[in-house]
């Protein structure tokens, strides 16, 4: 059995970067240990939010996990400059790390303006599915999500709908 959030590429790659911050952190000594813990708390954060935000109910709660992650994938990006500076991290692993966390923001900001969830299929819990937010179905019966969803979007990029 698989669970919905699983299956989400973002999810996949998340998890991803966590196994290689938890591999960078395990060079790390003495007076890395704040950026140490710092980086394996916020590359945990990510795939555990993305999870957690992915079987909420609605769009609001949803999306705002997705922010949590997204907050989280910065602050990895953060930490990583921080230990580029101090000599602990090349100036290439904090370019190519930071292409996965550019990735994950850009997968993240699109799921929250989408309202996606990916659901388990099993008829163990009760065998029905969320429609497609852009079906056409959807798009015909939804126009107040729908508002919700371009408002959010438009909040991203600092324009007002």
């Amino acid at each position: 059995m698989t669970f919905g959030h699983e299956r989400l590429d973002v999810y996949r790659v998340a998890i991803d970067y966590a196994g290689w911050a938890y591999r960078l952190c395990g060079r790390l000594k003495g007076q890395h240990r704040n950026a140490k813990d710092q980086l394996l708390r916020a590359s945990q954060s990510i795939p555990l939010n993305i999870a957690e935000g992915n079987g909420k109910a609605t769009d609001g709660d949803r999306r705002r996990y997705f922010e949590i992650a997204c907050g989280s994938t910065l602050e990895c990006g953060a930490v990583q400059d921080v230990l580029k500076v101090c000599g602990a991290l090349s100036a290439q692993e904090n370019i190519e790390a930071k292409r996965v966390l550019d990735r994950i923001v850009a997968m993240l900001t699109k799921l929250g303006q989408r309202g996606y969830s990916v659901n388990e299929d099993s008829p163990r819990y009760g065998g029905t599915k969320k429609s497609d937010p852009d079906s056409e179905e959807s798009r015909n019966s939804g126009a107040l999500a729908g508002n919700k969803r371009r408002t959010y979007a438009a909040g991203l990029h600092g324009k007002e709908s």
